[in-house]
């Protein structure tokens, strides 16, 4: 890490930062509007009388999601960095043991992630073919995903991802060395690109559903990314227990 070019390091940690703090931020942006007024329209134009109700448009799953991926780069990146700061000898035993319980923390989450939206798609879905109450419903919940708000968010995701590799290169050029974080780095991309195509691909009223099979892949990627670390992270937590008992 001698070589380091610590400018472009540190811009390249904040923009990995950023795509995390907009991916998680971007459930206030997309859906959580009020459809109770629309649902009893659908219903009338219809000839469905139905009382009034409280219905509110979800937040779409799929760019929330890309979180599960990219806090691994962010996770990786800082860590590069606080070998910067932190000695070198506790930086070594603090990494396994960090990567271990970060890694059980990310599968257990991404697992109840994914059961929340695969427990959705079933209902999108059910909703969808239960014509024709079934079908209004579903069409005022879901079947109107702001597609325009979602591709300038992914667009914006997709800029600071091209940052952050572009900048780590400009860094250090050894990384690329690193076979798992260049690979990180692709899945963070091509996850990217998944959710922009699934968007556009479908008609706007099928949108909510390819976003949340959108969801349950990245969540399903980030469980192996998870199993992938926290593997890797046993020899270090073994030689970390064998130094702190010698000593």
């Amino acid at each position: 890490m001698g070589e380091l070019k610590k400018p472009f390091f540190f811009i390249a940690v904040i923009a990995i930062g950023l795509v995390v703090l907009v991916e998680l931020g971007s459930s206030l942006l997309i859906g959580g509007g009020d459809a109770g007024s629309r649902f009893a329209l659908e219903a009338a134009e219809r000839g469905i009388t139905i009382p009034p109700t409280d219905v509110s448009e979800p937040p779409g799953r799929g760019i929330p999601y890309l979180a599960l991926i990219d806090v691994i780069a962010f996770y990786t990146a800082a860590l590069m960095g606080a070998s910067l700061i932190v000695p070198e000898k506790l930086h070594g035993r603090l990494q396994g043991i960090l990567t271990l319980i970060g890694s059980i923390v990310l599968i257990i989450v991404s697992l109840i992630l994914l059961i929340i939206a695969f427990v959705e798609l079933l209902i999108m879905v059910s909703l969808f073919l239960a014509v024709p109450f079934g079908t209004i419903a579903y069409l005022v919940i879901w079947g109107f995903f702001p597609r325009g708000d979602a591709a300038v968010i992914l667009s914006l995701l997709m800029f600071l991802k091209l940052v952050f590799g572009a900048f780590l290169i400009l860094a250090q050029p050894r990384f690329l060395q690193n076979k798992g974080l260049v690979a990180l780095i692709i899945t963070s991309l091509v996850a990217n690109v998944v959710v922009a195509f699934l968007h556009g691909f479908v008609p706007i009223i099928l949108v909510s559903i390819v976003d949340d099979l959108a969801a349950i892949i990245f969540a399903i990627v980030a469980i192996i990314w998870a199993i992938i670390l926290l593997i890797g992270s046993i020899p270090a937590v073994v030689k970390s227990v064998r130094v702190s008992v010698g000593g």
